[in-house]
């Protein structure tokens, strides 16, 4: 291939080699026809492969549990299935290269990317980096390791420069893409929108090229975040950025061209950035076959069944005061099921990560089903925890004037005043509309067009309806031609469409059951906008005493379930959370059911942790996640003992956001935020305080019990070369066959430089039936007790003494046994640069 790539170059004037270096659209790189070069498709994102369509609609496709769901699984081999099946996918899509996995740190709890992203520990996070791009790339789809680096908040994101020094970012923040480099050897990597120490992340030499390239030995392609990540055309070109992303692109194209006839940039550095965009093309096999497939949405059973196993592995039990779970149902007459997450299946976060599931499980159905028609059960839904009004019901809406189809009749015309024959007409099915990044025909044009919408709608009670208009562009809304929603003429920007949208304008109006109203949509695209998008809300009468109702229902029932949480409207790309309290009056309502029925059982649907003021008052607590479409089902699965519950945490539950060691310096002020808290990442930060927790890093309960014993070290003493195993002796003491994690944390007891009390440096998932015995064997080597010398720019791994702690959480440490490390040895950084 190497030859073919010379020769490709060889035959390849300046133009075509420039126009290479930047995408053809929003998902695809150029091709060059005359030379035989396909172009290349990429599609988003983490938890399922969405296709080359918008953010909202588009082919459907299979939603998998979010990053932060498959990490508390803390099983390698399911995340390895999980990032194959995702391969699978992306290739039913016709992409080459899933924008996956997403590896940095969880610095905060406020982070609302959290969800997507593993842990707040660098190991779990490499451990799970390294089998996810394993599973994809076996499916020959390559992956793109994200978002490199300390890109650990969505403030500012675009333009926030992230201090922080040397050896935190060797031992916290880069641990997890070098090893989904240099073990993975993921296909591509995606350069981050931030700065890092004053340096674009995107043209920052001393990352994309003297560590990954110099020290790790990368040879794949460096490719930017969409749109904003690219800030220069010399300087991100010579630092090693390969591609910007989407096309056209911005910084490249004729400011490259005339960058390098005015001696900018090297004709040898636009080749190198070639070569590794050719090499990325023929690894994904797209010379062998250039034509781009029709994108499917294929429901596979097997995948249906991947999805249910790994949410409920991934579901965490946190509480289970008095064994009230497993439920059994036959001794069971009645349920109550309460609270806003019941009837709404919460499967995914906002923002890049949203897929068209095919399907999505409620837990109010999941748990209906175990039930059968045997038990009795009561529904209310407590109080809402909307973020913007709910978005229309499909069903509820009669497209255009007269007909009988479902959904929106969308008329679009070319131009911003609506004006003039339309141009297409369409039945829309979505209740948000969002064009981004493609043209739905060949008339219309996506960057400068306006659209009307209609609908017929029958309200299903009387009383007072709200509805609302988001929009990134210019929306308004009439009832019956009269103007109800005005977001056109004083538009206010808000967090919406990634900062890019305005603020939520709301109304309200009292319909009456049984009258039709006619609804229309009017919407113009901001020329100079990158997202097109408008989101009609529309929130019924709701009862004012929603709460009073579900105490009463609690009350005569023999158990109650409130599902309860945040949705992708609170935790998403775009923007960080405010606090990590519940939304709106979900504090309250779990306390009054909780008073009401002592046998309250509390599932939570978050992506980052939350503060439970009510932890006392409940019996149990289920910390459920985003946890893909079959939610409802892998949730019931775990109430009623399906599923022995084993999941752990891999990210601290503080007690108050205060006690977050970055608390005092997040998100940042003056376009900078400093990592001042070090290598004191979540749990290095609470033991080394000595703060305790609402729960620590890796706990979690199951149905069973679980015993350790006789921790044994191979040797008392090793050197800089050899390896220590481990030892420890499990067995299952209860009546249920269970999965345990065992965690193998190390402390340097007396080091030069000063060091966390314990460190996460291996872990084994082991699967015991009643009354069974295993003995698990772990490895240790010198990269598990080296911390990185910044005046040295080398690891070191000290002699003398260290302490091996083996537990089921960084806290419940089961086993401790010291050896001693002979002596002395520096290894990596600048030492392995060539």
């Amino acid at each position: 291939m190497s030859d073919r790539i010379e020769d490709l170059l060889g035959q390849m004037t300046l133009q075509e080699k420039v126009s290479l270096l930047a995408g053809s659209d929003m998902w695809h790189t150029v091709a060059i026809e005359r030379l035989g070069i396909p172009a290349l498709k990429m599609s988003d994102g983490p938890n399922g492969a969405r296709g080359g369509g918008s953010l909202v609609g588009g082919t459907k496709a299979a939603c998998f549990p979010a990053g932060i769901s498959l990490a508390s699984t803390w099983n390698t081999d399911l995340v390895r299935r999980v990032g194959q099946a995702l391969g699978q996918e992306a290739r039913s899509k016709g992409a080459h290269v899933l924008l996956a996995p997403t590896v940095n740190i969880h610095r905060s709890p406020l982070n609302g990317r959290n969800f997507e992203n593993y842990s707040e520990d660098p190991y779990l996070s490499a451990r799970m980096a390294v089998a996810y791009i394993n599973g994809v790339q076996s499916e020959g789809v390559g992956t793109s390791v994200k978002h490199y680096i300390c890109n650990d908040s969505e403030f500012e994101r675009n333009t926030i420069n992230s201090e922080v020094d040397e050896r935190t970012m060797r031992e916290i923040y880069l641990p997890p893409f070098e090893a989904a480099i240099r073990e993975a050897r993921s296909w591509t990597i995606m350069a981050s929108y931030n700065l890092v120490n004053g340096v674009a992340a995107s043209e920052n030499s001393y990352l994309l090229t003297e560590i990954l390239r110099d020290e790790w030995g990368y040879d794949g392609l460096v490719v930017s975040d969409w749109f904003m990540s690219v800030k220069s055309t010399a300087p991100s070109v010579n630092a090693g950025l390969d591609l910007e992303m989407p096309g056209p692109g911005v910084w490249r194209g004729e400011l490259l061209l005339q960058a390098v006839e005015r001696g900018e940039v090297d004709e040898a550095t636009l080749d190198t950035s070639i070569r590794r965009l050719l090499l990325l093309l023929q690894r994904a096999g797209v010379f062998e076959h250039p034509e781009e497939p029709a994108e499917q949405g294929i429901d596979l059973p097997e995948h249906r069944a991947l999805i249910r196993e790994a949410a409920a592995e991934g579901i965490v039990l946190l509480k289970n005061e008095g064994d009230v779970l497993p439920l059994q149902h036959e001794k069971l007459n009645s349920v109550a099921i309460i609270g806003p997450n019941a009837k709404v299946a919460r499967i995914m976060a906002g923002g890049s990560a949203q897929v068209n599931a095919h399907y999505a499980i409620t837990p109010h159905d999941g748990v209906a089903f175990k039930l059968g028609e045997q038990v009795e059960i009561g529904y209310e839904l407590g109080c809402p925890n909307h973020k913007q009004l709910p978005q229309f019901e499909m069903d509820q809406l009669l497209a255009g004037v007269e007909g009988n189809e479902h959904g929106w009749r969308t008329d679009y015309f070319n131009g911003p005043a609506l004006t003039g024959s339309p141009i297409y007409t369409e039945i829309s099915k979505q209740p948000e509309l969002m064009w981004f990044g493609s043209n739905i025909n060949p008339n219309f044009d996506v960057h400068n067009f306006s659209m009307r919408a209609t609908a017929r709608f029958m309200p299903a009670v009387t009383g007072t309806y709200t509805f609302s208009l988001t929009s990134a562009g210019l929306s308004r809304f009439f009832i019956n031609d009269e103007l109800a929603v005005e977001n056109w003429t004083q538009q206010m920007r808000g967090e919406s469409y990634f900062g890019m949208g305005s603020t939520e304008v709301k109304t309200e109006r009292d319909l009456v059951v049984g009258q039709e109203y006619i609804l229309t949509l009017e919407y113009a695209k901001n020329q100079d906008g990158l997202i097109a998008a408008v989101r009609p809300g529309c929130l019924p009468p709701l009862p004012a005493d929603g709460i009073e109702r579900a105490v009463a229902l609690a009350g005569r029932s023999d158990v109650a379930l409130i599902f309860a949480g945040l949705s992708g409207e609170w935790e998403s790309e775009g923007f960080d959370r405010p606090n990590i309290d519940l939304v709106g009056q979900q504090n309250e309502l779990i306390e009054r059911v909780a008073a009401a029925n002592k046998r309250t059982i509390v599932v939570l649907n978050t992506g980052s942790p939350i503060a439970m003021p009510w932890l006392e008052q409940v019996e149990a607590v289920v910390q459920a996640w985003f946890p893909g479409q079959e939610c409802g089902n892998a949730i019931a699965d775990v109430l009623f003992g399906d599923v022995n519950p084993s999941g752990k945490l891999p990210q601290t539950f503080p007690v108050r956001l205060e006690d977050n060691p970055a608390y005092i310096n997040y998100p940042g002020e003056n376009g900078k935020v400093r990592y001042g808290e070090g290598l004191f990442v979540g749990y290095r930060y609470y033991e080394k305080k000595k703060i305790e927790p609402l729960f620590p890093f890796g706990f979690g309960l199951s149905y069973t019990t679980f015993d350790y014993d006789n921790l044994r070290l191979s040797t008392s003493s090793i050197g800089p070369e050899e390896t220590l195993e481990v030892q420890i002796d499990i067995t299952n003491t209860g009546e249920r066959a269970g999965k345990e994690i065992v965690q193998v944390y190390v402390r340097d007891v007396q080091s030069r430089l000063h060091r966390p009390d314990k460190e996460l440096k291996a872990f084994a998932k082991v699967q015991l039936e009643p009354g069974e015995h295993k003995t698990v064997s772990l490895s240790l080597a010198r990269q598990a007790l080296a911390y990185y010398d910044d005046l040295a720019q080398a690891w070191v791994a000290e002699a003398g003494e260290f302490e091996v702690l083996v537990g089921s959480s960084s806290q419940a440490i089961q086993g401790k046994a010291s050896f001693t490390l002979t002596e002395t040895s520096r290894f990596g950084g600048t030492l392995d640069k060539d």
